[in-house]
């Protein structure tokens, strides 16, 4: 599936609007990597735990949001944007967003 977030597709014409897809995931922290993080803080750095929870949602967010545009039919999906929110404490969502098209061959 191709995903751009532009709203053409280069050397290509957009042929059919689909509508919008999506997909979404909610993680939650592990109390394991709190105690890590908290730790990294003392002496600065990246906090690799976090980086790594959130890097697989917004994976799993763009893999269902692909799944969606699939199921309909789609070549690509074009204007994909993701966003993120805090839901509970400790625990955030992902959700990547896109309109679904079909490209000229």
């Amino acid at each position: 599936m191709l995903i751009v977030t532009t709203e053409q597709v280069a050397g290509r014409e957009i042929t059919a609007s689909l509508g919008l897809v999506r997909g979404a995931t909610v993680r939650a922290k592990h109390l394991g990597t709190d105690i890590v993080a908290a730790l990294k803080m003392l002496v600065g750095g990246e906090l690799t735990g976090y980086s790594s929870l959130m890097a697989g949602a917004r994976e799993q967010a763009l893999d269902r949001m692909a799944a969606e545009a699939e199921a309909l039919g789609a070549d690509a999906i074009v204007s994909m944007r993701m966003q993120t929110s805090a839901i509970a404490k400790g625990a955030s969502e992902i959700v990547a967003y896109g309109t679904a098209v079909k490209l000229s061959q």
